[in-house]
């Protein structure tokens, strides 16, 4: 064992690649301007796992994400994000806060989308309600692309996306967030928002 492994531990790679193992992914190296990444097939869709970084205030911040395009059906969007001092901040165009009918979990999210009974269909499923309360941090929304300069979906395609600040190396909450993610997919298809079509984007 290398030196730097006693004193640091393993390091993103070597947990990704384990994560594979465990979930049956595949880890695709990364490059010189990129890091590695991690995908995985459910059903159609293909879930990627990887990290990107922004330059803001003189410093570089990193974020863990998640990624998965699908063709969204009805044109249905959400996100939900734990309540903060400034949850009152955001604002998602065309979309409202609703309470979806869970007191625990609406005093802990903020809840948005387009159509308020879409919402509530997709929280009835208690195990996603209880997936999203199990993390410390979340942001997880359905997206139409990536903005300017990064992928563009093609017309129908929307993305369901998950960020948080920092790198996460804990084996467990990714296989968690790859559950979530599974989750909702089948969920969204279920309340008639997504098809099982492969989107037929590449990221």
């Amino acid at each position: 064992m290398s030196i730097r492994r006693k004193l640091f531990g393993p390091n993103q790679d070597e947990i990704w690649k384990q994560l594979c193992n465990e979930i049956g992914a595949t880890f695709v190296e990364g490059g010189f301007w990129k890091g590695g990444k991690v995908q995985a097939q459910v059903k159609e869709w293909v879930v990627t796992l990887d990290t990107y970084t922004v330059h803001a205030n003189n410093a570089n911040i990193t974020y863990t994400r998640i990624r998965a395009p699908y063709v969204n059906k009805d044109g249905f969007r959400f996100t939900v994000y734990r309540k903060s001092i400034f949850s009152g901040i955001g604002k998602f165009f065309g979309m409202q806060d609703v309470e979806v009918g869970y007191p625990e979990f609406d005093e802990a999210f903020i809840i948005k989308g387009t159509d308020e009974s879409k919402l509530r269909s997709l929280f009835m499923n208690s195990k996603i309600r209880e997936m999203i309360q199990a993390q410390p941090t979340i942001q997880l929304e359905v997206k139409d692309d990536e903005g300017w300069f990064k992928t563009k979906f093609p017309e129908g395609v929307d993305e369901l996306y998950f960020q948080v600040r920092g790198v996460i190396q804990d084996v467990q909450r990714l296989k968690a967030l790859y559950e979530l993610f599974a989750e909702v997919l089948n969920h969204l298809c279920h309340i008639g928002s997504a098809y099982e079509n492969d989107p037929k984007v590449t990221l």
